[in-house]
């Protein structure tokens, strides 16, 4: 009996490493929420991976709901999750600031609330949602990130307030073709991370993004040929606010709705429109009229833009590439 299931488990294995396309290892880790494949949730997937591997593992995750809080610790690397469909393989949890701690009594707070946190290195996501389904209760992060070199390909964050937290200065994340959508302040942190087309949907009149890169990180976040879109209560807002001094955010090449505020930008507090770095650069629609921009933002030239590449972006002297 145990053969069997053993030779029924591989066989699913294979199977799956076909349908999810050519992966540089063929060990694949597969998770059914419906006992098809080796493990029924994530977190046993994570479990059985080795530390500090120097090779690609890879965990094929077949549709359905993962109701999980998940941590990948930081002597994990070279891990892809993938799901079988973006929209139909989701991860989801529901916790919120201002539920109270069981060993404390106190309230959780903004940073224990993830659905997802990754502490390790050179981890990559495909085709999967990541979900705060918490009720609009206080901070609700989905995404939290520790690690270097992480990147998201045909992703969705779904949240309300602080959806996605780049939680750690001088980390690199790559964002491309995902979906991010919440309330406010909904991609946060220090971390430089550039989104590539993605689509970035606002839910209230609130703010998009809240940097708080430091002073001697030379980019933040970088957003790329994306659509700033907006559910029908979404009609005024603005695309950011520094959550320190020196934060960083730069729109180029997108798409901007008229849900944009034609200041575009907001300080925060007053003494950071002396620090802040806010830049734009050849967008587009309705939000991109920048005649009644801030002063204190700044519109770059066509020399500066074409300086302003993943690789130079990125550059750590590693040989770093997310297009590799």
């Amino acid at each position: 009996m145990k053969k069997l299931l053993l030779l029924l488990a591989i066989m699913a294995s294979s199977q799956v490493s076909l349908a999810a396309g050519k992966y540089d290892n063929p060990d694949t880790i597969v998770v059914a929420r419906d006992g098809t494949g080796q493990f029924r949730t994530i977190d046993e997937a994570i479990e059985v991976c080795r530390a500090f591997m120097d090779y690609h593992k890879v965990i094929f995750v077949k549709n359905g709901t993962y109701k999980e809080k998940l941590i990948i610790p930081s002597w994990l690397q070279n891990i892809e999750i993938c799901g079988e469909d973006a929209e139909k393989t989701i991860i989801t949890y529901d916790d919120h600031a201002n539920i109270a701690r069981a060993e404390t009594g106190k309230p959780m707070g903004t940073f224990r609330t993830y659905t997802l946190k990754i502490e390790g290195n050179d981890i990559t996501l495909k085709n999967i949602t990541i979900e705060n389904n918490s009720a609009r209760l206080g901070q609700a992060v989905a995404l939290h990130t520790e690690g270097d070199r992480l990147v998201f390909v045909g992703c969705r964050f779904i949240g309300h307030q602080d959806t996605v937290y780049t939680g750690v200065a001088g980390t690199r994340l790559y964002f491309k073709d995902c979906f991010i959508c919440g309330t406010t302040d909904f991609i946060f942190g220090p971390s430089t991370a550039w989104f590539e087309g993605c689509t970035i949907e606002s839910r209230i009149n609130s703010y998009v993004t809240a940097a708080s890169t430091p002073q001697d990180q030379p980019y933040g976040y970088i957003f790329n040929n994306c659509r700033l879109i907006a559910t029908p209560e979404a009609t005024q807002v603005y695309l950011g606010r520094p959550w320190r001094d020196y934060g960083y955010t730069l729109f180029m090449n997108c798409e901007l709705g008229s849900h944009i505020r034609p200041e575009g930008w907001h300080h925060w507090e007053k003494h950071r429109e002396q620090t802040a770095r806010y830049l734009e650069y050849n967008n587009r629609g309705a939000g991109a009229n920048i005649s009644q921009r801030v002063p204190w933002s700044r519109q770059l030239t066509k020399k500066e833009a074409a300086k302003i590449t993943p690789q130079t972006v990125f550059n750590k002297n590693d040989g770093w590439s997310p297009r590799k």
